[in-house]
């Protein structure tokens, strides 16, 4: 029984609140400071897919599905960190994806391309 009480009493030692508030205080400005720029960088992306998509001459009611898609060849290249042929292979899927969504495949590509400067995935 008295292994029980002290692992509890070590655990609250080792977890109180107000240590994980001290550490927290401490990453916090770093913390800002990747979610600012990775704030910035995803609307700079945006900003470029709709004007892909103006160009393409898709209505601004449609723009939503394209920025999702967007957004997830930002999270494959950015955050997960595949490039080259995987990441041609990725955005690939996701196209198709996207095209069985209703999107336009050729619009999907064009994202893909100009903004992610990404060819198709060679067969």
């Amino acid at each position: 029984m008295s292994d029980v009480t002290r692992r509890i009493e070590r655990w609250q030692k080792k977890y109180s609140p107000a240590q994980a508030k001290a550490t927290l205080d401490l990453l916090q400005e770093g913390m800002r400071q990747r979610y600012e720029a990775a704030t910035v960088e995803m609307a700079a992306m945006e900003m470029k897919v709709k004007e892909v998509l103006n160009q393409q001459g898709v209505h601004t009611t449609n723009y939503v599905p394209y920025l999702s898609y967007a957004r997830q060849l930002w999270k494959l290249s950015r955050q997960q960190h595949i490039t080259g042929e995987s990441f041609a292979m990725a955005s690939e899927v996701l196209l198709q994806k996207w095209a069985g969504r209703g999107q336009n495949p050729d619009v999907l590509a064009a994202i893909r391309t100009q903004v992610f400067n990404s060819p198709p995935p060679t067969p």
